[in-house]
């Protein structure tokens, strides 16, 4: 793993009187739970600046929103929300070359990449990291919770935690044959749809075995999703690109 994951600091250490620093405790205690009684529309805490994202991964490493290109060798991103190439024939997200999961997500992709390497298979990522803005624009489009999260309870791309995701051949580099293209909202996207050449069928099935061996789960209605369990125990998250990527270079 890359030891350049998102970000590193250090905290200063004061010799200070000790009811000075109890005090001080306290109050950064009640501005952390004033900061989080903040709730948005839907009664959800959403982390939409650098600072509550600092508070949030305080002691807590599994929280690091890592780089994926830079922490999973060979890892191809496609993404397609970065441009106009998706359902809404629009860029819903700046232009980046970058994208972003949460630390155990990203130690997983990597596990999963490792394993296909072995065939002379790898991964190509659609999507990771979203901003929470853009699902509540994706919802206005889209209401179906089939294929589009529901705002009121955020997604787990909004969590760092799902990731959008096909097969290549790392020799041509092309995406190797899944029945439908990324996005596809009918049945034929599902996993339980069977009337599929079988190659389709085959090469679903390799990625599904291979991303829930390394501890992804499957979205039954999209092949291409998968997501960590247990995402609420990560926040919702509202930051742009731009600062994903000036804190992925801080030493």
């Amino acid at each position: 793993m890359n030891e350049n994951i998102f970000f590193r600091y250090k905290l200063p250490f004061r010799r200070v009187n000790f009811s000075v620093y109890l005090i001080y405790l306290l109050l950064i205690s009640f501005n952390a739970k004033a900061q989080d009684s903040t709730l948005n529309k839907y009664g959800l805490y959403i982390i939409s600046d650098e600072a509550g994202f600092r508070r949030s991964i305080e002691n807590q490493p599994e929280k690091l929103m890592v780089d994926i290109g830079m922490s999973v060798p060979g890892i191809i991103l496609n993404l397609r929300y970065a441009g106009k190439n998706n359902f809404l024939h629009e860029q819903l997200y700046s232009h980046t070359n970058s994208s972003y999961l949460r630390l155990r997500a990203v130690m997983a992709l990597a596990g999963a990449q490792r394993e296909l390497n072995n065939k002379k298979i790898g991964l190509m990522i659609w999507d990771a990291y979203r901003p929470y803005s853009v699902t509540e624009k994706m919802w206005a489009q889209i209401k179906d919770d089939r294929y589009t999260a529901n705002p009121n309870k955020g997604s787990g791309h909004n969590r760092g935690i799902a990731v959008d995701v096909t097969l290549i051949d790392t020799i041509t580099k092309m995406p190797l044959y899944m029945g439908t293209d990324f996005d596809n909202f009918t049945d034929t996207a599902h996993h339980d749809f069977k009337n599929l050449p079988q190659l389709a069928l085959s090469n679903r099935a390799l990625l599904r075995l291979t991303m829930e061996k390394h501890g992804f789960k499957a979205l039954e209605t999209e092949w291409w999703h998968y997501y960590l369990q247990a995402g609420e125990a990560f926040e919702l998250l509202d930051l742009p690109f731009r600062v994903m990527s000036r804190l992925s270079h801080q030493k």
